[in-house]
């Protein structure tokens, strides 16, 4: 798992969903949220980037902090 930062749309809650996230020194745009899904203390969000890759978002509502769980390259 890696540490990342993510910026997220915020509707009727804080950090409802990511619109887009930093690896490194890039910033990749959401495209699609392909699924979402919960555990009981976590988020998680399976995305398409604007790089075409694919990856699997977790947010940790207790630590309130991102990590990149899996990544696909297309």
């Amino acid at each position: 798992m890696s540490e990342i930062r993510v910026e997220c749309y915020a509707g009727y809650k804080a950090d409802q969903r990511p619109i887009r996230f930093t690896l490194g020194e890039r910033i990749l745009e959401v495209m699609e949220i392909e699924d979402q899904w919960f555990s009981p203390a976590a988020r998680y969000f399976r995305i398409l980037a604007s790089d075409g890759d694919a990856y699997i978002l977790r947010h940790d509502e207790e630590m309130d902090c991102w990590t990149l769980d899996a990544y696909r390259k297309s």
